[in-house]
């Protein structure tokens, strides 16, 4: 399978899972996106169509910190960075937005350092 192909597949199915998953000022949607080298993380309100918090690996002191951007422990740290994050404005709960990505590796990395950072989804 090409990787058109591939890229194409995900972005139908992220597009059948944004259909019903939204985010609230009460509880924003967690948006994964990925590549090859960094993984990206935002808080986003959809009402209003702002993103409230970010966090991936080109953050200029996880650049320093991590050898890579693009492995499973650098996605731990993001996760874990974007739930500091969200503590202190006082965000506790979000609704997982998986960008479409199978749920394994990096994504459930991710996802599993922002729930023991205290995140509930």
């Amino acid at each position: 399978m090409a990787i058109e192909d591939k890229e194409r597949l995900r972005i139908k199915r992220h597009r059948r899972v944004r259909a019903k998953v939204t985010g609230t000022s009460a509880r924003p949607r967690l948006n994964v996106s990925r590549s090859i080298q960094h993984i990206y993380v935002q808080l986003i309100d959809d009402t209003t169509g702002h993103t409230l918090l970010a966090a991936s690996t080109m953050d200029p002191d996880l650049r320093k910190a991590l050898k890579s951007g693009g492995n499973v422990e650098a996605a731990r740290v993001v996760g874990k960075l974007i739930a500091e994050r969200g503590m202190e404005k006082g965000i506790t709960t979000v609704v997982f937005d998986r960008g479409g990505y199978k749920y394994h590796g990096r994504i459930q990395a991710l996802a599993d350092a922002a729930r023991e950072g205290g995140l509930v989804f």
